[in-house]
């Protein structure tokens, strides 16, 4: 009987929320402060690693949080029988648990494709230092982001806004470097803001040294390419191998079987 009842209770709960009597969109927005609080540093570059521009981070982060606190309503109605402070703690370890598994999805994406990520940034740079040999380099990143990688075209607006904006220090391009944590994206944002810096005498100077940093990024960028690549190749010549010795074995001992039974 007390599982009749928490299956009614399950599906009553769902219906009041389908219908808007319950809002937990709402109770979110309403303590989004508290809930921000416990956003990962680098979910939106993860999201945009994924996903592109296609996907909101905010309401993404906002469908994570009311699975996270559907799945803790949802085990205490079945431990509510025997309710007790442990178990209330066991159903918000759970709805933590699902919170977490988002992120740590995104995360095992961004592993399987990083050399892919990683090789964005150099070959986006390769491209605004053609553009910074006859403009300055913010007009040179404001013409540079309708040809930038997807991922990389929301932070590039918001840095050259700043910039535009009188922003003269260094923050707009190392903000862009956190929000992107890509390789040596932190040097790279350095080199690109006193490259800003310099007077016309030594800009040529300096974008050959910036030159040279944006090459030798794109060389790790082929050599991490192409470990991965010979990587999958041993992986699945292993595989075959295996498959292989696995098969002869078997046919041994179905050979042997049959002479013994002959």
């Amino acid at each position: 009987m007390y599982f009749e009842i928490v299956i009614v209770a399950v599906l009553i709960f769902i219906i009041l929320t389908s219908n808007g009597f319950i809002n937990p969109n709402k109770f979110i927005q309403d303590n989004q402060d508290i809930f921000m609080k416990l956003k990962e540093d680098d979910y939106d570059f993860l999201v945009r690693a994924k996903y592109g521009d296609g996907l909101d981070p905010d309401v993404l982060f906002q469908k994570r949080i009311k699975n996270g606190l559907i799945v803790i309503i949802l085990l205490i109605f079945v431990m509510l029988k025997e309710l007790s402070l442990v178990k209330i703690v066991l159903a918000c370890a759970g709805g933590f648990f699902i919170f977490k598994t988002d992120h740590s999805n995104l995360k095992n994406y961004y592993k399987r494709h990083l050399a892919k990520i990683d090789a964005m940034l150099p070959y986006y740079l390769k491209g605004l230092e053609i553009l910074i040999q006859h403009y300055t380099v913010p007009v040179a990143i404001g013409k540079s982001i309708s040809d930038a990688p997807e991922i990389f075209r929301e932070g590039l607006v918001d840095m050259i806004n700043k910039i535009n904006a009188g922003d003269s220090t260094v923050t707009p391009y190392m903000e862009f470097a956190q929000t992107f944590p890509v390789r040596d994206s932190m040097r790279m944002m350095r080199l690109l803001y006193r490259l800003s810096l310099g007077r016309q005498e030594r800009k040529q100077e300096q974008l050959i040294t910036f030159s040279k940093t944006i090459s030798s990024l794109q060389q790790k960028a082929r050599e991490t390419r192409y470990k991965q690549r010979l990587e999958k190749m041993e992986s699945k010549t292993m595989s075959m191998l295996i498959c292989t010795g696995v098969g002869v074995m078997i046919l041994l001992v179905l050979a042997v079987m049959r002479m013994m039974g002959a």
